[in-house]
């Protein structure tokens, strides 16, 4: 049995991710996939369209054997953390042969002569990153600058063009992220990218049968989700029309980052500077952009544009303001990174064959694997409660923004049963 990881979203489920399971089951040779999926927030910071028991019962629908939840912690985090967390939850697993991932430029080898730098973190590119940032560009932006210099330097990558290229792209970020976090965990699971196919992650236009998840979203809320699922009828996998269209009916969805516009404001405005200043991904003095932004904006929208700026970027600002809502500070995101990441191993989906790959890691991983969250609610199991009651925070937000008033109830993180395929 040779076992496939993949790391997704699906936000919602698309024709490149079922390319993605199809290609990489191809390539791999591998007979079972293993998917960590992020739960209803995602890493740009917003929530997800619909919940992440819809959006797994999709994924094992369409080809997952087993669905993983990445914990809010990571899903809606930088890259590094991102990449880091579910990285690590499919090594713990101690069955995954394969990892694949999309990207940009497809190839393995360029990304890894990038990755190598990131994990080691040589004297000279820290010397140089800090050079950048003193300039005041972003984060990406002053470590794209570090890296070209460091690698012309140390002749390890004489394109600077392509180096250019592979460094503004969103998948050959996360999959350096990937490799990068392979290499720190020393784990034997094998790398492989797919080159994408169609529009680019964030691209928010409809190109055909291959469109982006961005724009599909875009779609449902610029039409509303009845005429938008029409219009996107012939771009979305059949189970993922006829799932969405039950949950929109039910009224759990679709949601979106506007729909929390008052809640966030509110939180703001109450809360202090110190407050504000120990949110996730804050800067010194950032936290004076958003007391100021609160006070002037009447919807989300305008809060971003009142913070955002080319030094913090709109993801950015969304991943702090969607952090207070779950209760998220920095201090636990820095004790949870420094404790080795991910806690626990949560089930959202599987299958038969799901089935069995779960007996194997019974026996293999050292991390809980939760079934029903209420059993470890109240665990003495190291971080895992703590990790267990943010995820229970950000779902009983999340619900918030259902469109029937007696699905807002909170606990659902406790009641909501694993989608099981019979097959």
């Amino acid at each position: 049995m040779k076992v496939l990881g993949i790391v997704a979203e699906y936000n919602p489920f698309h024709n490149g991710h079922l390319y993605h399971i199809e290609k990489s089951r191809s390539l791999s040779g591998a007979n079972c996939v293993v998917v960590v999926m992020s739960g209803n927030f995602t890493q740009r910071g917003e929530p997800a369209i619909v919940d992440k028991w819809a959006r797994a019962e999709i994924a094992v629908e369409c080809g997952a054997d087993l669905v993983i939840e990445l914990p809010c912690v990571y899903a809606m985090s930088s890259a590094e953390y991102f990449a880091f967390g579910a990285v690590k939850i499919l090594d713990s697993l101690n069955i995954v042969d394969v990892i694949c991932f999309g990207s940009e430029c497809g190839s393995i080898e360029k990304m890894d002569i990038i990755a190598a730098v990131l994990a080691d973190e040589p004297d000279d590119y820290k010397q140089l990153l800090k050079a950048s940032l003193s300039k005041g560009l972003s984060f990406p932006a002053a470590r794209q600058e570090a890296l070209s210099v460091y690698l012309k330097e140390n002749s390890c990558y004489h394109d600077q063009h392509d180096l250019s290229n592979i460094l503004e792209s969103s998948n050959n970020i996360l999959g350096i992220e990937y490799l990068k976090a392979l290499r720190r965990l020393n784990s034997s699971i094998t790398p492989m990218t797919i080159r994408r196919t169609g529009s680019s992650y964030n691209s928010a236009e409809l190109s055909g049968k291959f469109s982006s998840a961005t724009s599909i979203r875009n779609i449902i809320a610029k039409h509303g989700w009845n005429d938008g699922l029409r219009l996107l009828d012939n771009i979305l996998p059949e189970k993922t029309l006829e799932i969405l269209r039950r949950e929109f009916e039910a009224g759990r969805g679709p949601v979106l980052p506007d729909d929390f516009s008052m809640l966030i404001l509110s939180s703001l405005r109450k809360m202090t500077k110190e407050e504000l200043r120990n949110l996730p991904y804050m800067e010194y003095g950032l936290y004076n952009r958003f007391k100021a932004a609160a006070e002037k904006s009447g919807s989300f929208e305008e809060l971003l544009d009142s913070i955002a700026t080319k030094r913090y970027p709109v993801t950015r600002i969304q991943r702090i303001l969607f952090s207070l809502l779950t209760g998220l500070n920095n201090d636990m995101l820095n004790e949870f990174n420094k404790t080795g990441g991910p806690s626990y191993i949560r089930i959202l989906g599987f299958n038969n064959t799901g089935r069995e790959l779960l007996q194997k890691i019974k026996d293999r991983t050292t991390l809980p694997i939760i079934t029903k969250a209420a059993d470890f609610k109240n665990s003495q199991i190291p971080r895992v409660s703590s990790m267990l009651s943010i995820e229970a925070a950000a779902s009983d937000q999340y619900v918030l923004a259902f469109r029937k008033s007696e699905l807002r109830k909170s606990g659902s993180e406790f009641t909501r049963n694993i989608f099981y395929k019979n097959i």
